[in-house]
């Protein structure tokens, strides 16, 4: 599949700003299944100096200085997308038990040295809490429901992704970025972050790796409809690490396996290590954000 993408996220401040500082995780990443071209960012006002970096996860970051007296900044990255087909889970790897897969990834212990693989040694990582995602044994519960004695990884993956689909409802209205993961599980709805957080949250009580990743999801408007400007959105889901095959992606906002449709941004443990666009300015005051996506398939 080809798509143009097109990502405009506007402040609109109440005083002026004097000087701001920004780093921006808007630029998508090059992958096996995906290939972007024609990548280009606009910055208004322009800024006084900026430059690109890769962060520890291999996001592409641009850093940039605004010392220009302004009421507004809006930044806006349009990109030229490929994908392509993902793997599909097949193999012995994908069907071990989830159990060994949990000890495949435990710290050595007891004094008995492994030596464990590269991909192993990164995946670790996601094993752990982070800022957004806190472990824990309501989380485990609410995961072994799913992970069964004995049954296998990818089952129990799948299971758990259409747990949280059928489970959940989605209300745009009922979460921040400060809505604790355990009443997202007590109240049973939130947003696709909320529910990528919390299958992390029960993946990794049970001792599995899991990672959060960023994106966009080509939308279809509503039947006899035209598809609106602006009107696509940002999507979030999460990859599950599988020894001797790799990460596997699910969504469980939609109870699904991403595919062609999907347009990968950036990943980490969590929103935090992916949050678009943040920064720090001297004045400006209160201030108004308006956000508009288009994802419009070339094919």
């Amino acid at each position: 599949m080809k798509y143009q993408l097109r990502h405009t996220t506007h402040f609109e401040y109440s005083s002026p700003v004097t000087l701001s500082h920004n780093e921006a995780r808007l630029l998508p990443r090059d992958l096996d299944v995906q290939r972007c071209t024609n990548t280009r960012l606009t910055i208004s006002p322009t800024p006084l100096r900026q430059h690109e970096r890769l962060d520890f996860f291999g996001n592409r970051v641009l850093y940039f200085v605004i010392q220009d007296i302004h009421d507004s900044l809006e930044v806006t990255i349009r990109s030229r997308i490929t994908t392509q087909k993902r793997l599909e889970p097949t193999g012995d790897a994908v069907h071990s038990g989830w159990e060994t897969v949990v000890q495949h990834l435990a710290p050595d212990s007891g004094g008995k040295a492994t030596i464990a693989s590269p991909e192993t040694l990164d995946a670790r990582l996601f094993t752990l809490n982070s800022p957004f995602v806190k472990r824990s044994e309501a989380l485990r519960r609410f995961a072994l429901d799913c992970f069964s004695p004995q049954r296998s990884l990818c089952d129990s993956v799948l299971a758990l992704n259409q747990k949280i689909y059928r489970e959940f409802s989605y209300d745009p209205e009922y979460s921040t970025l400060a809505t604790p993961l355990e009443d997202v599980l007590k109240d049973r709805k939130g947003v696709c972050q909320d529910f990528a957080h919390l299958a992390i949250g029960a993946l990794r009580s049970v001792g599995l790796a899991a990672r959060y990743v960023s994106g966009y999801l080509e939308t279809f408007p509503p039947p006899g409809q035209e598809k609106l400007v602006g009107a696509d959105a940002s999507h979030a889901w999460l990859s599950v690490f599988i020894p001797n095959w790799g990460w596997l992606d699910i969504d469980p906002t939609n109870g699904s396996l991403p595919n062609e449709r999907y347009l990968t941004l950036a990943w980490g443990r969590d929103y935090g290590d992916v949050t678009p666009l943040r920064g720090v300015m001297n004045g400006g005051g209160a201030h108004e954000l308006t956000v508009e996506v288009d994802v419009l398939p070339l094919d």
